[in-house]
């Protein structure tokens, strides 16, 4: 007796109901499907070319190789679909088999998913270490200047707030860059400018130039403060931090990170997925510069954890920030103000402060000048 079923032949949407046949002849069979009244044969499928195809309970759906895409056999029923299966045992086989395949293909790229993690949480930080110093300076300077241009077009321009270079607060800002980088063999010369925004940060671009925004520095209450965070910025400069994140970042296929210092979490994002990968070697980036501000410090007469005062009174941590610690790219102020107080125990007494009272109240009224149109910096 024929098992009953609906055929779809592949070809066109519309479902035959037909009945089934098997044909054995010696160890093959067929599966011959059949309309039910007239018994016309209307399909013909080689029980070895047979497959299980998902589909709800309570049903058998076969599909054939060698068949049209849609083509389909459902069966429904407990005794009908029992029958098929008794008479076909080699289905069950094949559908162990074709999950035991997608199981192993599950577990193949889950591996390889973590064995590429790994290469770029562990990998690519170190290894992009190493390839910055085979960049040539000229270049890395180069990328920074195109860097500016296009920071300064997404922002309609920059206007800096003192385009004097000899104005008090711009040579006691270049006497203090040139104090920073002295003996650290970069390669680089610093360029930097106070920028007028609203956004309280600051920043570095590959090649030496840093910004140090308006709403930051109204936001320092003390020398120390914004000296801290200038020497942070420079610390990304001298370590070539900018280039190292550009390899870093490029070898998870976005070009993030050009922009580094950024102090209250304000960033020119990307995807979470490659900010967790890129997390560890940004957070190393942000330790190392304020290791390099502590080094300043003790040549000069200025308390290292002013930066993380000034950090702390920007962007406060709140109970969400310390929630997401490891997806940070910047190390939580009370640790860093902690390792800041550290570096700075053993500071010497008797050193020049950084800059005298005149110079900083030019710097603090570097931004209270009327302003005179965007002007592009460097």
């Amino acid at each position: 007796m024929a098992i009953p079923a609906r055929f779809w032949d592949g070809q066109v949407a519309t479902a035959h109901h037909a009945g089934l046949d098997y044909e054995a002849v010696g160890s093959a069979g067929t599966l011959v499907i059949r309309q039910p009244h007239s018994r016309t044969e209307i399909g013909r499928w080689p029980a070895d070319s047979l497959f299980m195809v998902p589909t709800r309970r309570h049903e058998l759906r076969l599909g054939s190789t060698g068949q049209p895409d849609g083509a389909r056999v459902v069966i429904a029923g407990r005794d009908n679909i029992a029958r098929v299966l008794a008479t076909l045992p080699q289905l069950h086989q094949k559908h162990r088999a074709e999950a035991g395949r997608q199981m192993r293909l599950a577990v193949t790229a889950t591996l390889a998913l973590a064995a590429v993690i790994s290469a770029y949480v562990y990998g690519v930080p170190v290894l992009a270490s190493r390839l910055v110093h085979l960049v040539p300076p000229a270049w890395e300077a180069s990328l920074g200047d195109t860097v500016a241009q296009q920071m300064e077009t997404s922002l309609g321009g920059l206007d800096i707030c003192d385009p004097d270079p000899q104005s008090l607060a711009n040579r006691a800002l270049r006497r203090f860059g040139d104090a920073a980088i002295a003996g650290t063999g970069t390669p680089f010369d610093l360029d930097i400018q106070v920028v007028r925004s609203e956004v309280p940060n600051a920043f570095a671009l590959p090649g030496g130039k840093v910004y140090f925004f308006s709403n930051l520095l109204h936001l320092a209450r003390t020398p120390d403060e914004f000296a801290g965070v200038l020497a942070h910025e420079i610390g990304h400069v001298v370590n070539r931090h900018g280039m190292e994140q550009l390899i870093s970042t490029a070898g998870t296929g976005a070009l993030i990170g050009f922009i580094l210092g950024d102090m209250t979490g304000i960033s020119l994002a990307a995807g979470l997925g490659t900010m967790v990968i890129d997390t560890r070697f940004s957070r190393l980036s942000e330790l190392q510069a304020d290791a390099f501000a502590a080094e300043v410090a003790q040549r000069m007469d200025f308390h290292p954890a002013g930066l993380a005062d000034l950090v702390g009174r920007a962007g406060a941590d709140d109970d969400f920030a310390r929630a997401l610690a490891l997806l940070s790219t910047h190390p939580l102020t009370d640790d860093r103000k902690a390792a800041l107080e550290l570096m700075a125990a053993e500071r010497p007494t008797g050193l020049e402060p950084p800059f005298t009272d005149a110079e900083w109240r030019a710097i603090k009224g570097m931004c209270d000048l009327p302003a005179a149109g965007k002007r592009k910096g460097g």
